[in-house]
């Protein structure tokens, strides 16, 4: 599921329309129809996301809410910043990457990746 998909889900869940939706986020329902179609990235800034996610019932730190922040960032295609300034994350994200991609990691790469998510 992308991020316009799982987002109608939740902005119907809310009973609000597209448009009364659009009405109390202040944004333009032409371009939101577009985000929940994926047609284009979730391209607002933080505290807007932050006032969306309220609007559908969100609550801060939950888990919705951080998997909404999460899917955002992905169809942008950027990696969270939360994620990006540990640099330990970082560093194993080529071995994440190359396992994904069906490439064979080294017995220490994949001690260093199952390290980092034992610890997370």
């Amino acid at each position: 599921m992308k991020f316009g998909e799982y987002f109608r889900e939740l902005r119907l869940s809310a009973n609000l329309s597209l448009r009364e939706f659009c009405r109390r986020a202040e944004v333009d329902p032409s371009n939101w129809s577009k985000i929940e179609r994926d047609r284009l990235p979730v391209n607002v800034e933080r505290q807007k996301l932050e006032a969306v996610a309220g609007l559908v019932g969100l609550k801060k730190g939950s888990t919705d809410w951080l998997k909404f922040f999460d899917m955002a960032y992905i169809s942008r295609q950027q990696i969270p910043s939360d994620v990006y300034e540990d640099e330990e994350v970082v560093s194993a994200l080529p071995i994440f990457f190359r396992i994904v991609r069906g490439g064979k990691p080294s017995r220490k790469e994949l001690a260093k990746l199952f390290n980092l998510l034992k610890i997370r």
